[in-house]
């Protein structure tokens, strides 16, 4: 499991201490071919200039056995875009948390806000979906975000807030939770909010999280996500409480991966 630090203050040199991590988000893309290519063009890269942070990708389901092979031995992980609740059962497409176990993924993505609003996932089903991954030994990469309604509307941090509140499994600590923040008016639109806006509710999704678990809010990692790019990656990583990024489009380039992942803080 990569490290975090003990525990420390909740922001300023705190998120200097906590090493960051960039998740690159593949989506419905890829086929073999091109998904061991790229997997390969990432580890090879990674390799001649390791990046001052954790590196993971998220292929779709159907390339996960091919990537995970081409990853191995190298420092890249990688994980799912989704799970079950479920263990196992009568649940057709679907697949379980122990499945990617057994595939040697890491980690997994819930909650993505694709899957709240493309297949109506409610904050009850990104909770089980997320203790269930827990419980396979996954550690989970939890999305939570406002809609342009809602921030217009003056309402993301309460949005923000009930995800967390609803979405947060028991369990979850800095060793096996990463919470993404994604604005989802900022997904693939080439629209980021100002860096004011991305640290304040980096901030307040960790004063969100002290009144779940405690002080081990102030170890977990929180990462910012929503057209994440090379020119911008730099300015996004040194905010305060952005412990690194949930990468959709530019992740499917290895070359503009890896700028954003040189853009991390050193640790």
């Amino acid at each position: 499991m990569p490290e975090t630090t003990s525990a420390a203050p909740a922001s300023g040199t705190a998120s200097t201490r906590r090493r960051q991590l960039i998740a690159g988000n593949w989506k419905m893309n890829g086929t073999r071919a091109s998904g061991v290519a790229l997997a390969g063009a990432v580890a090879d890269m990674a390799r001649r200039n390791a990046p001052p942070c954790d590196l993971v990708v998220c292929p779709p389901a159907t390339i996960l056995m091919a990537v995970g092979g081409r990853l191995a031995g190298s420092t890249v992980s990688f994980g799912g875009q989704d799970c079950h609740a479920k263990p196992d059962g009568a649940h057709t497409g679907d697949i379980a948390a122990p499945m990617l176990a057994d595939l040697g993924c890491r980690y997994v993505i819930v909650g993505h806000s694709e899957r709240r609003a493309d297949h109506g996932e409610s904050d009850t089903a990104v909770k089980a979906k997320a203790t269930a991954a827990l419980a396979a030994g996954l550690t989970i990469i939890l999305c939570v975000g406002e809609t342009e309604a809602q921030r217009d509307g003056g309402q993301a941090t309460s949005v923000v807030g009930s995800q967390i509140a609803g979405s947060l499994p028991e369990g979850a600590a800095a060793e096996n939770c990463i919470v993404a923040y994604e604005p989802v008016w900022a997904i693939g639109t080439g629209r980021t909010p100002t860096g004011e806006e991305i640290a304040a509710m980096h901030g307040h999704i960790r004063a969100s999280l002290r009144k779940h678990v405690g002080e081990a809010a102030d170890r977990m990692r929180l990462l910012y996500g929503g057209s994440v790019k090379p020119s911008n990656a730099a300015e996004i990583l040194a905010l305060d409480d952005v412990d690194g990024a949930l990468v959709g489009g530019a992740s499917l380039k290895a070359e503009d991966f890896l700028a954003i992942a040189a853009a991390a803080r050193k640790p």
